[in-house]
């Protein structure tokens, strides 16, 4: 070891392969805890390597040790600062995160909580096509009020909805941000207190517009047509209106979910909407559909679409638009309720359990504890036999009765 003066030394060792490794140090000592027993205070060697001297010249290696001579003046430990400063760069380099990596970060670790299967892609899809292009590849600690109303604001008065979707999504993942301390300080995307001084109240800038739908008086054609139609589609649309079901519902039904002996399908709560378990009464018509769908079985979807996967969410839409219907596959639901609404005495409670609605008021939903099964059984039935043999529009039929 050679020395330079002021605690630089070349160290020079020798290396495996038998040539010599030349490098800078700088030693120093720094107090120990502990005091001798005479009362002296005790010193510590330390040793800081500045580099090879392959790559750190002799004039470089003289100016990192007066630098180091600097800090002990100071008190400072130089290896203790030079830990410090690579930890605070680690700890920049992770605040540099963008928003896109925040994104995905979040997806990945929620996914498994969320019950809808779609859940995920409707995240990605909704922020990749309106945020990303704003500030998807920035910092996430950047992105401040002027950047999300770029994203938001154009939104707000022509799709509404959309925009409402995209500011909360944004306000998830940088709240989410924050607490992982990738970023600092009010969340620019809140709505409360923020936002809403800058954007109208949805209700002001838009009309609600409901689920295009089929006249109850037109269901009778529409389904002869739909029955001649072959495909997995076909079956999968012609179930989902005999049991005015979801589409996430119908498209990841089991063949383990039907009870054929008791004519009843159980959903399980996590793929209700409302979140609790909910069981449909199989109409004569809805089991039809359904064993014609049994002598094609696949996997253990009801409506495959391919050897392990379910149907796509978008297969029956497609389907309707093929046959030239404005409508979408939802507002059968609307058709549903409109039919029983009108054209039956059926309570308006057992049309809405079986549409597997939420009771908004607790006290009744407190007392309501019962599925009304039997009386929906017989409400399914005539709507399976409506959609049989339903007349076109125009043709007056009787009132059918509840009994």
């Amino acid at each position: 070891m050679y020395a330079d003066g002021g605690g630089l030394y070349l160290q020079v060792k020798a290396g495996a392969d038998g040539r010599a490794n030349k490098s800078w140090l700088f030693r120093y000592a720094i107090p120990e805890t502990a005091i001798s027993a005479n009362g002296i205070e005790r010193q510590k060697e330390r040793q800081m390597g500045l580099g090879s001297l392959d790559t750190i010249s002799l004039a470089e290696a003289r100016e990192a040790a007066v630098h180091c001579r600097k800090l002990r003046v100071q008190g400072i430990d130089p290896i203790a600062a030079r830990e410090s400063e690579r930890t605070k760069a680690a700890l920049e380099a992770a605040r540099a995160m963008t928003f896109d990596q925040c994104r995905d970060a979040y997806i990945a670790a929620h996914r498994a909580g969320w019950r809808n299967v779609k859940h995920a892609s409707q995240w990605t899809n909704t922020l990749a096509t309106y945020a990303t292009p704003a500030f998807g590849k920035l910092p996430v600690a950047a992105i401040d009020t002027a950047l999300v109303m770029k994203v938001v604001e154009p939104l707000w008065a022509v799709k509404s909805e959309t925009a409402s979707r995209v500011r909360g999504r944004i306000e998830v993942i940088l709240d989410w941000a924050t607490v992982r301390g990738l970023r600092q300080g009010d969340n620019p995307a809140r709505w409360r207190g923020h936002l809403d001084k800058l954007l109208p109240a949805r209700s002001k800038v838009r009309k609600v517009v409901n689920h295009a739908a089929l006249p109850y008086g037109e269901i009778g054609p529409f389904m002869a047509d739909l029955r001649e139609r072959e495909g997995i589609a076909s079956r999968a649309l012609e179930f989902t209106i005999l049991t005015a079901a979801r589409t996430g519902e119908v498209i990841g039904a089991t063949w383990s979910e039907f009870d054929f002996q008791a004519r009843m399908w159980t959903v399980p709560e996590g793929r209700m909407k409302g979140g609790r378990e909910h069981r449909v009464p199989l109409s004569g018509a809805a089991l039809a559909a359904l064993k014609r769908m049994h002598e094609l079985r696949e996997n253990s979807f009801v409506f495959p679409g391919g050897r392990r996967a379910m149907i796509s969410n978008m297969a029956m839409d497609m389907l309707l638009r093929r046959m030239g219907r404005d409508v979408t596959v939802h507002g059968f639901r609307s058709t549903f309720k409109d039919w029983a609404s009108e054209r039956t005495n059926f309570p308006n409670e057992v049309s809405e359990a079986a549409l597997a609605h939420v009771v908004g008021d607790k006290v009744e939903a407190a007392y309501r504890r019962g599925d009304m099964f039997e009386k929906r059984r017989r409400l399914m039935e005539a709507w399976g036999e409506y959609c049989t043999k339903a007349p076109a529009a125009g043709t007056v039929t009787a009132l059918r009765s509840a009994r």
